[in-house]
């Protein structure tokens, strides 16, 4: 691809960043170019934060309808799974794991709270309501 011909199409992080390509100069030697976007590549981003939006929202039912902890909602929310879980808090995944349940996750300790809570960047009062994030 020829520099001039470096795609230049606005982006939703157009405005913060830019992605660095490689083009042909006038003299056919390789270069760099900045781009602020591709239409291509914005839809294939759009698409997945579309489906991480769906997920997000899949986990906030379940979490009402008493099928899942809030946990499963912070997870979603946070791009987070079990294991990535477990290697911030020090919990094993089995513990996690039932702690996705919700008659398990209501008698946890204040102190294993925290340490969700802290993950997650939320009280313990906010992790067990979901309420610092409700739409």
């Amino acid at each position: 691809m020829k520099k001039d011909e470096v795609p230049q199409d606005m982006s939703s992080l157009g405005k913060i960043t830019r992605e660095v390509c490689y083009a042909t100069d006038d003299k056919g030697q390789y270069t760099t170019e900045l781009s602020k976007g591709w239409d291509v590549k914005i839809t294939a981003l759009d698409a997945a934060w579309q489906d991480i939006h769906d997920k997000v929202a899949v986990a906030r039912e379940k979490v009402r309808n008493g099928q899942a902890s809030p946990l499963l909602f912070f997870m979603e929310r946070g791009l987070m799974d079990i294991g990535i879980v477990a290697a911030y808090t020090g919990f094993w995944k089995w513990q996690i794991r039932r702690h996705l349940k919700p008659s398990v996750f209501n008698k946890l300790s204040e102190k294993r709270l925290q340490r969700y809570a802290e993950i997650f960047n939320v009280s313990p009062s906010e992790l067990k309501s979901m309420t610092v994030h409700e739409d």
